[in-house]
């Protein structure tokens, strides 16, 4: 008998044909639904993005034999958004180099609170992660380089829309530089950003992995992906636009 105690869904999450952006013989990407884990935790295994992988990518003339599946970039479960992943062992390599190595264009969209100054900005720090809170926090010294560039794309009452580009990929690093700043993301409790906006609950952290670009791992051609807006980020946006004060 199984007992799950995460409060996710008990019918394992499986990808559908829309979720799949990109896939050829050596790579794989899809846009990621919230509420999903990306890897296996000590409390669930079945039901995580990787497992839902490995399902779809099961040869049915071979059971026995394990999908080649290489995981080089992770995502929060609240987060949205495409994600790669290797497929062939050909690619395992050269992939992972091309995100080490800081050779992936990394867009993301966020709505945080209030209105960031300036408009169009970068935040560089040492990020770490605090082993009382368990929440990632800048330090003076000790941690790992993170930078985070940003622009404001649209102004909402209480509220923005901002493009950010990652050039480094370190956990939580979006939600605690924005927290950091005074601009949480709406939804993100744990670093302070409100449940609530103009009367509308906010059902989880407003991020989203927008669009990916980078070579591909084995051909070299210029690979650019994008995940659409989702629905929940886009019914925010929608209450927003309509309490112009």
């Amino acid at each position: 008998m199984e007992v799950f105690l995460d409060g996710l869904p008990l019918e394992p999450f499986a990808l559908s044909a829309g979720q799949i952006l990109l896939q050829d013989r050596y790579c794989l990407a899809i846009d990621k639904p919230a509420g999903v884990e990306t890897q296996p935790t000590p409390a669930r295994y079945r039901g995580t993005l990787y497992d839902a992988l490995l399902r779809y990518l099961q040869d049915p003339a071979r059971p026995q034999q394990r999908p080649a599946l290489g995981m080089v970039q992770r995502l929060d479960r609240d987060t949205s958004g495409v994600m790669i992943f290797s497929i062939h062992p050909r690619a395992h390599r050269p992939l992972t180099a091309l995100f080490s190595g800081r050779d992936v264009g990394k867009l993301y969209l966020a709505l945080v609170a209030g209105q960031p100054e300036p408009a169009a900005g970068e935040i560089r720090s040492q990020l770490a992660r605090n082993r009382a809170s368990n929440l990632v926090r800048s330090v003076a010294r000790g941690g790992k380089e993170a930078i985070t560039r940003y622009r404001v794309v649209e102004s909402f009452p209480g509220a923005c829309l901002v493009e950010i580009e990652l050039l480094t990929g370190r956990s939580h690093q979006i939600r605690a530089h924005f927290a950091e700043r005074g601009h949480p993301l709406l939804g993100d409790v744990r670093y302070g950003g409100p449940d609530r906006i103009c009367g509308e609950p906010i059902p989880r952290q407003m991020l989203h992995s927008w669009r990916l670009s980078l070579p591909h791992p084995v051909s070299k051609d210029a690979l650019d992906i994008e995940a659409p807006i989702p629905a929940d980020m886009e019914h925010l946006m929608k209450v927003l636009r309509q309490n112009p004060s």
